[in-house]
């Protein structure tokens, strides 16, 4: 059995009766050629069964056809799950993607940058936090942030406000004698202070009993434990005989301080109600289903693909027409009450 013949560019302007010259044109820049043009090479690489040669392709135009991934870590399920729907685009959009984890360490995502560059990556995603707007704008290629710091970069991020009052509301509705929202301290200009200024604001105008618990939380299964077991004993013991209202900035914390509870009292006590927010898959697979303010991760993630490849594509024009100020879209939530609201 013979081995099959690579078609080469040779072979196509052959049977096109395009020069070799043409067919190179269609594949490096094919807004230089006539509609006509490029749909008679499409069809021939058809005819002729062409299987295309990656890496001299890469070799020819230095177009890798990768984008970059940095995230904080995957200890929250939210990232996992945002990696996974990323990475699922694939499908719709034709890149693939280089990971790194950078474990809010600022001088090793600075690495990971410089290593993404020289792997010639056309576009960048970004969910960590450690390195400012400012500095990314300053890198050769497109960028798209989801949920952190964008004053000077596109980006992507929830109604974070819109669901701090949509959380507030569904403990409200319940009647709760006090309303607590634990978080963990950060910037107004990080998108999810947004939690924390609607939670407050909704008590405020429905002059609700409530209370802030900001508390550094550290980046281990271990350090959250630590952290929550605390609050959950001030908690505990400050509010003892009134029904408490729980809003937690994320399930990953959510589901930890469900078990905490579940450990102390074998049960859900009456007097919790306890509520989370992103709907990762955590807050349906716990020991009971968490009621969450849900992030629509699946449309974040296919919004930054898409905003990022917008950008990467008008690069590749011979006239491109640069954004002139960031983009920032924003995704509404939607609201999931399961059995951690219902009495």
């Amino acid at each position: 059995m013979t081995q099959k013949k690579n078609v080469t560019f040779d072979d196509i302007a052959k049977y096109t009766n395009f020069s070799k010259t043409t067919i190179s044109r269609y594949f490096n820049n094919p807004d230089s050629l006539t509609l006509k043009n490029q749909e008679i090479i499409a069809q021939a690489l058809v005819d002729l069964d062409y299987k295309e040669n990656k890496v001299a392709r890469i070799l020819a135009n230095g177009k890798t056809e990768f984008i970059g991934i940095i995230i904080p870590n995957l200890l929250l399920h939210y990232y996992s799950e945002m990696l996974n729907q990323i990475l699922s685009t694939y499908e719709k959009f034709g890149y693939k993607f280089l990971v790194f984890a950078g474990n809010d360490q600022e001088e090793t995502e600075r690495q990971y940058i410089q290593e993404l560059l020289a792997y010639k990556i056309e576009g960048l995603i970004i969910l960590s936090h450690t390195v400012p707007s400012d500095e990314l704008a300053g890198l050769p290629i497109p960028i798209v942030a989801i949920e952190r710091e964008d004053k000077h970069i596109c980006s992507v991020n929830t109604d974070n406000y819109g669901g701090g009052q949509q959380a507030a509301g569904l403990l409200h509705k319940h009647n709760c004698d006090v309303y607590l929202h634990i978080n963990s301290p950060s910037s107004p200009d990080v998108p999810a202070y947004g939690r924390v200024q609607g939670f407050l604001d909704y008590c405020k105008e429905h002059h609700l009993n409530h209370k802030l618990i900001l508390q550094e939380m550290g980046s281990t299964h271990e350090s959250i434990q630590m952290h929550l077991t605390e609050a959950l004993e001030d908690i505990t013991e400050n509010y003892s005989g009134l029904k408490k209202g729980i809003f937690i900035s994320n399930d990953t914390q959510a589901n930890v301080l469900l078990n905490l509870l579940y450990r102390k009292y074998g049960r859900l006590p009456e007097d919790f109600l306890l509520t989370g927010f992103d709907n990762s898959p955590i807050s349906r697979e716990a020991v009971i289903p968490i009621s969450t303010v849900g992030q629509q991760i699946n449309k974040l993630a296919y919004e930054a693909v898409s905003l990022l490849v917008e950008q990467m594509n008008e690069r590749k024009k011979r006239k491109p027409a640069p954004l002139k100020e960031p983009v920032h879209k924003i995704i509404p939530v939607v609201l999931y009450e399961r059995e951690t609201t219902k009495s």
